[in-house]
């Protein structure tokens, strides 16, 4: 599995020679992601001389896109922008790439293994699938998002899209001054690197260089797009289906056993009330843009929450509380023996009478797991991605707290988280 990274910039990796099998040249990578399990890999590639290697057969479905420089696939030039995809096990032409070249290497569901073969009517292997594609990615017309959140202005460019899996990979281009205020988390992993321009989401600053990977079900949002608009290359594991969140809180501690100040009770994590009270905060432009976002929504007749800065009104995570203290007290408690059975614990087993506390917090999260979910071969991973389809129960949000996030771009305020 695959750690949950946000957000990072490349600049806060360190170099590694490039693993780049059978090919004749010097290059480095930028580890930006990487699944320990399965090979899986999301790399930063510059290459130091003139690269490349003859035809062959990858060992995992593979993407190149280059961000600056040229790459030659097969003959054809292409140069930024180009973009090729290789599936696993099937063969694929010579590939180079010219000096100075910075592209985006990733390596799915596999290793950086690559076999030689003479050309391109070597035998594929017998689980392989589509065929490889090349995309000059700069030549292509944006497409407005059908469904781009709660307001206009989100555009894309498909690069592949899997026909079985729904994996896909895509340019996505968020113009100036779009803004989502609400929290979405998904089916499915998604993971980005900024090609161009900024955003501010809770999670830091998106701007060319920066990158997350974000596991399946983790809650995410409060975007506001500035100067020049954003683009992104943005990949996904299936299909994406967004599921909002609005009035968002979380809290939580334990007892201190022997670590803390004077041990005892402890917060253990925070709610984002707490962490708006700090100097960390939206600026004046986020919030105008977030209110614009709100009121666009109502416009379009939906319905919708006012957007609240963190740290500012009350604290949900403590009305819950205290609504959960009026549910036990109204149950009548059992933190003792006070309750009036009129029997002796010899007559009985305790479990007979037992009396369970149960405030509601609206929906189990249970019920709204797959069936299938926590058997499967990613039963160990809550963030691993899984197909679903309309009308089947939607899970709930996982709370991430702390990912891995950069020293340069990653501020977390956890707005909203």
């Amino acid at each position: 599995m695959r750690p949950h990274v946000e957000l990072i910039h490349d600049d806060d990796y360190i170099w590694h020679a490039a693993e780049l099998v059978s090919g004749e040249g010097r290059a480095s990578e930028r580890r930006l992601s990487v699944d320990e399990e399965d090979g899986s890999s999301s790399l930063r590639i510059d290459f130091h001389t003139d690269w490349g290697r003859g035809p062959g057969i990858h060992h995992a479905d593979t993407e190149y896109y280059v961000l600056e420089g040229s790459m030659t696939y097969g003959g054809r030039e292409i140069g930024k922008g180009g973009y090729v995809y290789a599936p696993q096990g099937v063969p694929t032409d010579a590939i180079t790439f010219a000096e100075g070249t910075r592209i985006l290497h990733y390596r799915e569901y596999g290793d950086a293994g690559f076999d030689p073969v003479d050309g391109l009517n070597a035998p594929r292997w017998a689980d392989a699938r589509e065929d490889v594609i090349v995309i000059d990615s700069e030549a292509m017309n944006w497409d407005a998002v059908p469904n781009p959140g709660p307001m206009p202005g989100l555009f894309i460019k498909y690069l592949h899209v899997d026909p079985v899996t729904g994996f896909y990979t895509r340019l996505v281009f968020c113009q100036e001054g779009w803004t989502d205020h609400r929290l979405a988390h998904h089916p499915c992993y998604e993971e980005a690197y900024t090609t161009q321009g900024h955003m501010e989401y809770n999670f830091g600053t998106l701007d060319q260089g920066s990158y997350f990977f974000r596991p399946a079900r983790v809650k995410h949002g409060h975007f506001t797009t500035m100067e020049g608009g954003m683009t992104m290359l943005l990949r996904s594991d299936g299909e994406l289906f967004n599921w909002y969140t609005q009035n968002e809180w979380i809290r939580w501690g334990g007892e201190a056993v022997n670590y803390g100040p004077d041990g005892g009770r402890m917060r253990w994590s925070q709610s984002s009330h707490d962490l708006g009270k700090g100097s960390v905060r939206r600026s004046d432009r986020d919030l105008a843009d977030l209110a614009a976002s709100v009121r666009y929504q109502r416009e379009q007749g939906a319905k919708d929450v006012d957007y609240v800065p963190n740290g500012v009104g009350s604290d949900k995570s403590m009305l819950a509380v205290a609504k959960a203290l009026d549910a036990a007290n109204l149950q009548g408690g059992h933190g003792g023996h006070d309750h009036q059975y009129g029997h002796e614990h010899g007559d009985h087993e305790h479990g007979d009478h037992e009396h369970v506390l149960r405030a509601d917090w609206g929906a189990d999260p249970g019920s709204l797991e797959h069936r299938e979910e926590r058997t499967d071969a990613g039963a160990h991973n809550r963030g691993q991605g899984r197909p679903w389809k309309p009308g089947e129960p939607i899970p709930a949000p996982i709370i991430s707290t702390l990912p891995v996030r950069s020293r340069s771009r990653g501020r977390w305020d956890a707005d909203g988280m």
